[in-house]
């Protein structure tokens, strides 16, 4: 009989933010796969928890899976835990759950502690979407391929950041996405958690004279509809009416969708713009 993984998410601070059930599957597993068996040991030994601990960290993730995998085969049952927080969020854990998926063994994820939506509620800004991207690449072409592709996006754009990247990092996001809004939170649910809400601006000054302590989750405003639509305006406010209609219709627009296009632009009627297309074919 084969056996089953769980994937089981930790504290990302307190101790205390951990489920019931969470605790019940490590008592109840066989062995403990953990990111870094001496930080596990502090929760477990917490929880009086006495299990089997082997590590599987980014550097073997690889070679390990496949000796868990043999392990679930042998009907092991194994929990697979992080430092803190989600296992493949950020931290290891995809590849075995692939490895699980092409070997047809039974895997469970556990809901629990994220820092991801603690970040994002605490921010104030925008809940009803979001990107998570993670820890920005150190390559220069390619962070600046990532924010190419986040420029435009509307929704509330999530980062994780080292305390010793974090001035960079600040410093790169206002020079690409302006002075939008922020939220830099610290350390969160651990004793020294602190909120900041600002602007990219303000951020970047904030730490000129003070050095970053702790892990970082950088929550950043999306683009706003007033920007929208002013770098909509930028691009005809120097063309006519009539050379407006025409360059929507030479993007693939009817007559009909072009005038309503740029009746709702200009903020204008589209009798008013209507006037504008008779002389267009």
């Amino acid at each position: 009989m084969l056996g089953k993984l769980f994937l089981v998410p930790t504290p990302i601070g307190n101790l205390k933010d951990i489920t019931v059930r969470a605790l019940e599957v490590l008592k109840d597993v066989d062995l403990i796969a953990a990111e870094d068996t001496r930080q596990s040991l502090k929760l477990l030994n917490h929880y009086e928890i006495k299990k089997p601990l082997v590590s599987y960290h980014k550097h073997n993730e690889q070679f390990k899976s496949s000796d868990l995998i043999g392990k679930l085969k042998d009907g092991k049952s194994i929990a697979l835990v992080t430092d803190a927080g989600t296992p493949g969020i950020s931290d290891p854990g995809s590849v075995i759950v692939r490895s699980c998926i092409d070997e047809g063994i039974d895997f469970e994820v556990l809901p629990g502690a994220t820092a991801i939506t603690t970040a994002l509620v605490h921010s104030g800004l925008d809940t009803t979407a979001f990107i998570f991207k993670g820890f920005l690449p150190r390559e220069n072409k390619q962070r600046k391929e990532i924010i190419e592709d986040l420029l435009n996006r509307k929704e509330t754009i999530i980062f994780y950041e080292a305390p010793h990247r974090l001035k960079a990092t600040l410093e790169f996001l206002k020079d690409s996405f302006g002075n939008r809004k922020i939220s830099i939170c610290r350390e969160l649910t651990k004793i020294h958690e602190e909120i900041l809400r600002l602007t990219l601006l303000d951020a970047v000054g904030y730490y000129n004279d003070k050095e970053p302590r702790g892990e970082y989750v950088l929550v950043l405003d999306g683009k706003s509809e007033d920007e929208i639509q002013s770098e909509k305006q930028e691009e005809w406010k120097d063309i006519s009416i009539e050379e407006h209609i025409i360059k929507y219709i030479n993007n693939g627009l009817t007559k009909k969708e072009a005038i309503k296009m740029v009746a709702k632009e200009r903020n204008l009627s589209k009798s008013n713009i209507y006037k504008y297309s008779l002389n267009i074919n």
